[in-house]
C-alpha cells in the first residue's frame, strides 16, 4: 500500500492561453498555469482525443512550475473539432502531434521542459522524447500504453479485458451484427465514420462505453459527454488504434536507448485493465535507469490515491 499523504495541489486557473496555428488548417488550444518564472512542465492528456481537464493542472506545485497544457489536434478546444463528422483526420498522426509540441515549445520560448503523460499521453511523451531527447529534462509516465499488437488484442478481442468485464464487452460486441464481429475495430470504424448521425452516434456511444468501462479500480459513473464530444473522442481514438498509433514498425521500446540519460518515473496500477502493468514492466526492463512503481491497489485512473501520490511526489522531486 502506498502512503496517501501527498494530495492534489489546489485548483489553479491559467494566467495565459491562446490558439496556435500548427499548419494544415489546424489550431491547438494551449494554456499556462502556475509560476511564469518557474520550471517548465508539459502535460500530455490521454485518449487520444480526450482533451484537457482542470485537475490535470494539479499534479504540479504552482509556485515552482510553469505548467503548460494543450488540447491535441481536433479535440477539446482545438480546431477543427472532430465532433463534426466532415472534419478530416488525415493530418492527425503521432508525427503531427510531436511536431505540434515542438512548435508550442518554440512559441512559448521554452528551451527544455519536464514531460508528464498519462495513458495515451505516455505514448506521445515517449515518441516526443525519442524525437527530441535534448528538449526533455525529466519524464513522468502513468499508465503505459505501447500500442503493440498484443496490447490491442487485449483491448479489442475476447481473449483479453473481456474476461474481466463480460457485461460491458457483450454490449460492445453485440452493437455490431454477428457477421461482422470477427473484426470489431474495422466494423466500428465503418460506423463511426459514416456521415449519417443515425449510424455514427450510436456507434460512438457504444465504442466509448467500452473505452470508459475500465478506467478505475472501482466502478465510477462515466462522465456525461455530449454526442459531439463522444464522436470526436471515438473518431480520434479509433483513428489511432486502427493505425497502430502511427508509431514506427519497431515500436517505442526500440528507441529507449535515446532516453536512458533522462530521469524518469513510471507508475502503473496493478489492476489497470486498460494498460496492464506488463507494458510498464517491459518499458522498465528496457530502461533500467527509470524508476518503476506498480501500485498494488490502483487501476488506470491517474487520480486514484496511490497513483496520484507517486506522480505528485515525482513532480515535487523534479521541481
Amino acid at each position: 500500500m502506498v502512503d496517501r499523504s501527498r494530495d492534489w495541489y489546489p485548483p489553479v486557473e491559467p494566467y495565459d492561453s491562446g490558439m496556435l496555428g500548427v499548419g494544415d488548417g489546424h489550431e491547438i488550444y494551449w494554456e499556462t498555469c502556475g509560476n511564469p518564472e518557474g520550471k517548465p512542465a508539459l502535460f500530455l492528456h490521454g485518449g487520444p482525443g480526450g482533451g484537457l481537464l482542470p485537475d490535470n493542472r494539479r499534479f504540479f506545485d504552482p509556485d515552482a512550475y510553469r505548467i503548460v497544457l494543450f488540447d491535441q489536434r481536433n479535440c477539446g478546444r482545438s480546431l477543427p473539432f472532430a465532433g463534426d463528422p466532415t472534419v478530416s483526420l488525415e493530418r492527425n498522426t503521432t508525427p503531427h502531434l510531436v511536431a505540434d509540441i515542438e512548435r508550442l515549445r518554440e512559441h512559448l520560448g521554452i528551451d527544455r521542459w519536464l514531460v508528464f503523460g498519462g495513458s495515451w499521453g505516455t505514448t506521445l511523451g515517449l515518441a516526443y522524447a525519442q524525437a527530441h531527447p535534448d528538449r526533455v529534462t525529466e519524464l513522468v509516465l502513468r499508465g503505459v500504453w505501447l500500442i503493440r499488437p498484443a496490447d490491442e488484442a487485449w483491448a479489442f478481442t475476447p481473449a483479453g479485458a473481456a474476461h474481466l468485464f463480460p457485461a460491458e464487452w457483450t454490449a460492445f460486441r453485440d452493437a455490431i451484427p454477428a457477421g461482422e464481429q470477427d473484426d470489431l475495430v474495422a466494423a466500428y470504424g465503418r460506423r463511426i465514420t459514416d456521415p449519417d448521425p443515425a449510424v455514427h452516434v450510436p456507434a460512438a456511444r457504444a465504442w466509448m462505453a467500452w473505452e470508459l468501462s475500465a478506467n478505475t479500480l472501482l466502478p465510477v459513473t462515466p462522465p456525461d459527454l455530449g454526442d459531439d464530444m463522444l464522436l470526436a473522442f471515438a473518431r480520434i481514438t479509433h483513428h489511432y488504434i486502427s493505425n497502430g498509433g502511427f508509431l514506427p514498425e519497431e515500436g517505442l521500446l526500440a528507441g529507449v536507448d535515446r532516453l536512458r540519460h533522462i530521469p524518469a518515473v513510471i507508475v502503473n496500477g496493478r489492476y489497470d485493465i486498460k494498460t496492464p502493468p506488463d507494458q510498464a514492466w517491459d518499458l522498465g526492463r528496457a530502461w533500467p535507469e527509470a524508476e518503476l512503481h506498480i501500485v498494488e491497489d490502483a487501476g488506470h485512473g491517474g487520480s486514484e490515491p496511490g497513483t496520484r501520490h507517486l506522480l505528485i511526489q515525482a513532480t515535487d522531486r523534479f521541481r
